[in-house]
C-alpha cells in the first residue's frame, strides 16, 4: 500500500517515531482474520512492531496508540489484543469509531507513536544526526 498511496509505514524524527494507520493485511496482500477484530488487531500490531524495530524503536518506547474500529461496540476485542501487547507499557490509548476503511473486510486499523529514550536520528532513517 505504501508505494501506491505514497506514504511511509513509519517515520522517525529525532527520538519520535510515528507509525501510520496500519491495516490487517497479510504478507500475501489478503485481509488477515476476516470478521475477527482480535485477530485483525494482532496483525496490525505485528506490522506496527516491525515498523518500530526498523526505525530503531520497540514496544517499550510506545507512548500513544489509536485504535480505529468500524463498530465501536467491538472495542473489547481490540482492547484484549492491545492489553496482550502493552500490559507492561500502558501507553495513552484512544478508541475511535470510523464509518469504513479502504477495504470493507478491515474492521480495525491502529496508529502507534513512540519516543526512543536518548534517541537520535534523522527523518525516516534512525541514523545519528
Amino acid at each position: 500500500m505504501e508505494p501506491r498511496i505514497g506514504f511511509s509505514r513509519a517515520v522517525r524524527v529525532g527520538a519520535h517515531v510515528a507509525v501510520a494507520g496500519t491495516a490487517p493485511i497479510g504478507d500475501d496482500g489478503s485481509t488477515v482474520g476476516p470478521g475477527d477484530v482480535h485477530a485483525q488487531t494482532v496483525r496490525c500490531f505485528d506490522i506496527a512492531e516491525r515498523a518500530l524495530a526498523e526505525a530503531g524503536a520497540s514496544l517499550a518506547d510506545v507512548t500513544r496508540t489509536r485504535m480505529m474500529l468500524t463498530d465501536i461496540t467491538r472495542w473489547e476485542e481490540a482492547a484484549r489484543a492491545h492489553s496482550e501487547r502493552f500490559a507492561d507499557v500502558r501507553p495513552a490509548c484512544t478508541f475511535v469509531e470510523v464509518s469504513r476503511f479502504i477495504d470493507p473486510e478491515w474492521l480495525v486499523e491502529v496508529e502507534v507513536e513512540a519516543v526512543v529514550a536518548g534517541g537520535v536520528g534523522g527523518v525516516g532513517g534512525g541514523e545519528p544526526d
